[in-house]
């Protein structure tokens, strides 16, 4: 039986196994590339997507969890007419990525951060970020780039 959710607003059914975890599914059935299995273990955050508007590993999750509940990945914050989201746009004007590799999951979460508290303290974005890492050292770009976003939502309302 088909596992149906939303995905980037759109339906989708996949008649997968259910233990299947959803990095997987994202990856090989759904091509969409932007979350990157890393560690598989919950500890590098490169796969962390929405769920229900919550952060969550896609390493770990698994597809039969995910009947009725809404999905979100990084292919699905641009506003459908090639308007970047201010996170991405943020990094991309700060550079706030070398190799890009956890980039996906680390704006992610700081998405969910932005949508619960709109403009958080520095210690809110850098508690956001434990547990992401990113062997290029990019965090205090990472951390620029993350006060841009805030200052381009301000000027910038849909």
């Amino acid at each position: 039986m088909p596992i149906s959710f939303t995905l980037n607003g759109l339906s989708q059914a996949l008649d997968l196994d259910s233990e299947t975890p959803l990095i997987h599914a994202l990856r090989n059935e759904l091509q969409l590339h932007g979350a990157k299995l890393g560690c598989g273990l919950e500890q590098c955050g490169a796969c962390v997507v929405l769920i229900d508007g919550e952060p969550a590993f896609a390493c770990t999750a698994r597809l039969g969890d995910l009947e009725g509940r809404r999905l979100e990945t990084i292919e699905g914050l641009a506003d459908g007419h090639g308007r970047l989201h201010p996170l991405q746009r943020a990094f991309i004007e700060l550079n706030a990525m070398q190799c890009g590799y956890c980039s996906a999951g680390i704006i992610m979460r700081l998405k969910a951060l932005l949508d619960d508290e709109p403009h958080p303290d520095r210690a809110s974005i850098i508690g956001a970020l434990d547990g992401h890492l990113c062997r290029c050292g990019a965090h205090p770009r990472i951390l620029k780039a993350v006060e841009r976003a805030i200052a381009i939502r301000q000027v910038d309302v849909p």
